[in-house]
């Protein structure tokens, strides 16, 4: 039977800052026609009384949590498991269900924004860029000096497509398949400051690329510095954010402990003088656009030759690039089985198209990423 996730009780450690952290993006739904509900304010009421602050996004039919800092793995996986059966208890006392699915499987009504000033102000300036709902996944790993932080973005960089297509949850949308397995990456590139990062040789070319979007006006505040890989703007973190919400928690704690894995590994090249890997920006730009079309069920680009190959492929690669730091953690082998489980069983985006190819509704395919959204739970962290 394959491993439930990564359980190592050691601190996080392998060269890195001994911290990590997720956030997750959710939709809220009607819990008997999948609609998007605009109750974010509700549900955030709602999970007050139990005990969880939750988040408002851009759109009134989202919510976020987030974890503490955490200092070990299975500190964070239990983290993760309590923070969505929690909000989705808050979710349940306001009249809704908690889904992850990278877009909803039905849109809310064109022009819904939150009503916060920020968001408002943001509605005005971007306008139509504002519309459609994107859920996503962001690890932050502690990283306390910025200009080692900016190093480690330019070592991340040619990971990103694998870790996209491994996550890839959003196939559907508007009620169609969009015929991409993250339409959420291709909807959110439409943002001005969304996409790869530069590569920067310090913090202080990092901070000059960002001064550029604030002079111009393409971004309102650094916190709208939306690249794939960034330096958090306000916490002493490089946050990982090319990810879809995973479908089930079993796959955050395998996404989080392997951006872990790479950045322990990163710092250790670093650290050795080991040169940059040189990666053309274009090439990798045609990665991540492969990765969010095919996900894991296609072909991804081989930075290498340049070359398409299957895209499970390039995740075995991943995991073979991090192993040694995963043998050290000790959660190697369950990392590897809760992968193989991942690619045997289809990630969130594979999933949801065989229930329509099985002659499921799409509102099936939204009963269905609900009940994965809190799978597995044990009898004292299921929702009520």
């Amino acid at each position: 039977m394959a491993a439930t996730g990564p359980t190592d009780t050691s601190p996080v450690r392998g060269g890195a800052a001994a911290t990590i952290g997720v956030e997750e993006e959710f939709v809220l739904v009607d819990p008997r026609t999948g609609r998007p509900l605009l109750r974010s304010l509700d549900v955030l009421a709602a999970g007050l009384k139990l005990g969880i602050e939750l988040e408002v996004e851009l759109s009134p039919c989202q919510v976020e949590t987030a974890t503490t800092v955490c200092t070990h793995l299975q500190d964070l996986r239990e983290e993760l498991r309590r923070s969505r059966a929690t909000a989705a208890d808050a979710a349940s006392r306001a009249g809704c269900r908690l889904v992850a699915v990278g877009t909803p499987i039905f849109e809310p009504p064109s022009g819904s924004v939150t009503a916060t000033p920020r968001y408002q102000r943001m509605a005005q300036h971007y306008r139509g860029v504002t519309d459609g709902v994107i859920c996503g996944c962001h690890v932050h790993i502690g990283v306390d000096d910025r200009d080692r932080a900016a190093q480690l973005i330019n070592h991340l960089r040619p990971w990103l497509p694998g870790l996209l297509a491994l996550t890839a949850n959003s196939p559907i949308t508007d009620g169609r398949d969009t015929g991409y397995a993250s339409w959420r990456y291709l909807r959110w590139g439409r943002w001005p400051s969304a996409g790869l990062p530069p590569q920067c040789a310090s913090a202080a070319e990092y901070d000059a690329a960002v001064e550029s979007l604030l002079t111009t006006g393409t971004i309102l505040d650094p916190r709208m510095v939306y690249w794939d890989v960034r330096i958090s703007a306000h916490h002493p973190t490089l946050e990982i954010r090319i990810a879809d919400v995973p479908a089930t928690v079993e796959e955050t704690v395998t996404l989080a402990t392997l951006v872990y894995a790479l950045v322990a590994q990163a710092t250790a090249s670093i650290e050795r003088g080991e040169p940059t890997p040189s990666v053309d920006q274009e090439l990798l730009r045609a990665a991540c656009w492969r990765a969010a079309r095919d996900g894991l069920a296609g072909r991804g680009v081989d930075l290498g030759s340049g070359q398409l190959v299957p895209a499970v492929d390039l995740i075995w690669r991943l995991l073979a690039q991090v192993r040694p730091i995963l043998e050290e953690l000790d959660v190697y082998r369950s990392v590897h089985d809760t992968l193989s489980g991942t690619l045997d069983r289809g990630n969130g985006a594979i999933r949801q198209r065989r229930i329509l190819e099985s002659g499921g509704s799409f509102t099936d395919v939204v009963a269905d990423a609900a009940r994965r959204t809190v799978e597995g739970y044990g009898p004292d962290l299921r929702p009520s």
